[in-house]
Parts: structure tokens; C-alpha cells; sequence
């Protein structure tokens, strides 16, 4: 049973960086290192591109937070190098253009209607949020749903 459920918003270049690793590792920014010590195995972590204004993907916590400034993510801010990192195992991940719009899931996600309507997009601001398994599973759902329209072009690793 997953712990904590979280979602990432970093770049899609950030994303497709994540690809080309083979999606083994993903990474906070050095401003979340009180989030990162709470990531455990078996957390779930969903992947927003902003940009794109899009869920890529859903992966499965498989370690603990580390420390490594190995080139991973790039940031607009100078010498940000996503340095809390932990292991995942890829769910279901979008190939380039399928991600699901997230005004496509709005009317059915809790935590956006913290904003008034009109600025839905302040709920995806900064890198790391945490999300009710409810809204967890409704993004999964839809890019399980995206994956399966896809075919052999997703990566799509379905939870039993």
C-alpha cells in the first residue's frame, strides 16, 4: 500500500532526461529537503510537464532519498541540479505529445479547487506537491486511459 502520493512538476525536457536514464531516478530541488526525507518505498509519484500543462506519467518510489549532483534535471535557476534523488520503478509513462491535459481532469481533481477556476494553474506551480490518493488515482486513471489509446508506443507497466 503506498505511503504518500506525490506530484512532480518540472520541465517535458526534464521528463525526457528521466527517459533517456531509462526512468530509474527522479529528483527534488535543493529548497525540498524536508519533502525528500519523507519519500519511502512504495510511495507513488506522478510526473506534470509544465509547458505542456500535462500528466506524463506515474512511477513507484523503490528507495530512499540521496544526495548526488551527477547532472540529472535542469533548472532555469543557476547551478540548481535537483540533488535529492530516489529510485523509481515506471507505471505507466507517455511518449512525447500524448501527455493528459490536466484541464482535461480539472471538474474531477480536489486539490485544485483550493484556486479560484479561472487560475487553476497556480495549483501546478513550484516542483513538489503532495496529493490525495483520490487525485492520485484519478491522473493515473487517465494516463492509464492515454497509455491504452497509445499502444506499443507507451511504456505501461499496469499495478495489480
Amino acid at each position: 500500500m503506498a505511503g504518500t502520493f506525490w506530484m512532480l512538476v518540472s520541465s517535458p525536457e526534464n521528463f525526457e532526461r528521466a527517459r533517456e536514464n531509462g526512468f530509474s531516478v527522479l529528483g527534488m530541488k535543493r529548497r525540498h529537503i524536508r519533502k525528500a526525507e519523507k519519500v519511502r518505498p512504495g510511495d507513488r509519484v506522478v510526473f506534470y510537464a509544465v509547458g505542456q500543462m500535462a500528466f506524463a506519467g506515474t512511477f513507484t518510489v523503490t528507495s530512499t532519498f540521496f544526495e548526488s549532483h551527477e547532472p540529472l534535471f535542469q533548472s532555469k535557476k543557476e547551478g540548481e541540479d535537483y540533488p535529492y534523488r530516489f529510485e523509481v520503478h515506471p507505471d505507466v509513462v507517455l511518449p512525447p505529445g500524448q501527455f493528459v491535459p490536466a484541464v482535461s481532469l480539472l471538474s474531477d481533481l480536489e486539490f485544485v479547487k483550493k484556486w479560484p477556476a479561472e487560475h487553476w494553474h497556480l495549483a501546478f506551480q513550484g516542483n513538489v506537491h503532495t496529493l490525495s490518493q483520490r487525485d492520485f488515482e484519478t491522473i493515473e486513471r487517465a494516463v492509464q486511459r492515454q497509455g491504452e489509446e497509445v499502444g506499443s508506443h507507451a511504456l505501461t507497466h499496469v499495478r495489480g
